[in-house]
C-alpha cells in the first residue's frame, strides 16, 4: 500500500492498534471487519477478513509510525503459540517507556522485581524467569544489606524509600494490565511477548557477561530453533550446556533430526523445564502441596523456608519460595 493510499481506514486501525499494544490475528478481524464495513458501506463478517488484509494494514501502519521511532514486530506466544503484533519503540528501551508513567519509588521497585526474575530466581540447575506474588512483595523494599554492601550512601538509600506492599500487588497487576507482565494461572508473573521483544537488548546487556566465554552459561538464553529469547522453554539437561528450545518449536525441530538428542552436547534430550514449570513441576513443589492440602500452611513452617531461602538464596529459593506462596 502506497502513502497515496493510507487513509481513514488505515488511521482507524493504528488508533486502535496503538490503544491495545498488541494484536493477534484472531483480534484483528473484527476489528478490520467493522473497520471495513463502514469503509465500504456494507456489512463484512470477521471470517471474511483474510490473513492478506492483516499483513496489508500492519505493513502501512509500521510505514506510518516509522518516522517517529516506533514500528510493529511480530513473535510468538512462548505458551499458546500464537503470533503476536506488538508495536515497540525502536529508539528506547520499555522501562524508559514505563518510567514515563511511574514514581522513582516504582522504577526501582520494577528494576528489583526484574532482578528477581532474571538473577535470584534464575540460575545455572534452575532457570525459573517468573516470580510469584510474594516474591514479589520481598523487593517491595529495597534490599538494606545488599545497598550498604554496593557502598550507596545514605542520600541513596533514603531516596529509595520503596512501596508498600498493597502498593507493590497494585503496580504488578497494572504492569500486567497495560502489557508488560503476564500472569499464569498458577500465578506467576513473567515478562509479556511485547516486553521481551521491546527489552531484549536490555536484558542482555544488563544480565550476560560480555566477556563470558563461547558456550559460558548465561542469564538470558536463545532459542535453538527460532533465536528468541526463551523465558518459558525447555533445556538440555546437561547443567553446563546452554541449547534451549521454545515449546513450540520442538516438534519442528525435532523432526528435521533423526534422534531427539541435544544438538551441541548430544545429550539425550529429557524436557527439562524452563519457566515456572521448573519450580511446579518438582517433587519438593508437590510436597508441599501434599502436605498443606494446597490450602492454610502451617506458619511456622513457613516462617522455617523463608528463613532458609534468605539464607541459601539462588537456586533453591524459588522453590521455597514457591511452596510459602502456593498456599
Amino acid at each position: 500500500m502506497s502513502v497515496g493510499q493510507y487513509d481513514d481506514s488505515n488511521r482507524a486501525f493504528l488508533q486502535a492498534f496503538m490503544a491495545r499494544g498488541t494484536l493477534t490475528f484472531k483480534e484483528a478481524r473484527p476489528l478490520l471487519a467493522a473497520i471495513f464495513s463502514v469503509k465500504d458501506g456494507e456489512t463484512v463478517r470477521p471470517d471474511e477478513v483474510t490473513m492478506a488484509d492483516f499483513d496489508s494494514y500492519v505493513h502501512a501502519a509500521s510505514a506510518a509510525l516509522s518516522p517517529f521511532d516506533y514500528e510493529i514486530r511480530s513473535t510468538l506466544h512462548q505458551v499458546s503459540k500464537e503470533r503476536i503484533w506488538a508495536l515497540v519503540n525502536s529508539t528506547s528501551d520499555a522501562l524508559t517507556q514505563i518510567a514515563t508513567v511511574r514514581t522513582a519509588d516504582e522504577i526501582a521497585f520494577i528494576k528489583r522485581v526484574l532482578d528477581a526474575m532474571f538473577e535470584t530466581y534464575n540460575t545455572e540447575r534452575q532457570e525459573v524467569m517468573a516470580i510469584t506474588s510474594m516474591q514479589a512483595m520481598k523487593v517491595a523494599k529495597a534490599d538494606e544489606r545488599r545497598r550498604q554492601s554496593n557502598g550507596e550512601g545514605e542520600e541513596n538509600q533514603s531516596a529509595d524509600k520503596g512501596l508498600t506492599h498493597s502498593q507493590a500487588e497494585k503496580l504488578m497487576l497494572s504492569l500486567v494490565e497495560e502489557g508488560w507482565f503476564e500472569r499464569s494461572g498458577e500465578g506467576w508473573f513473567t515478562l509479556s511477548p511485547r516486553a521481551l521483544m521491546e527489552l531484549k537488548s536490555w536484558l542482555v546487556a544488563t544480565y550476560n557477561d560480555p566477556d563470558a566465554e563461547a558456550g559460558e552459561w548465561q542469564h538470558i538464553k536463545n532459542c535453538e530453533a527460532c533465536k528468541g529469547i526463551v523465558t518459558i522453554g525447555q533445556r538440555c539437561s546437561e547443567v553446563s550446556c546452554t541449547v534451549r528450545l521454545h515449546e513450540g518449536c520442538l516438534g519442528p525441530f525435532w523432526r528435521t533430526r533423526r534422534e531427539e538428542k541435544c544438538p551441541k552436547c548430544k545429550t539425550p534430550w529429557k524436557g527439562l523445564w524452563v519457566g515456572e514449570k521448573a519450580v511446579t513441576t518438582t517433587e519438593a513443589y508437590n510436597r508441599g502441596r501434599r502436605i498443606s492440602g494446597g490450602a492454610n500452611r502451617r506458619p511456622a513452617q513457613a516462617e522455617e523456608e523463608e528463613e532458609e531461602e534468605e539464607e541459601g538464596g539462588g537456586e533453591n529459593g524459588a522453590e521455597e519460595d514457591e511452596e510459602a506462596d502456593d498456599n
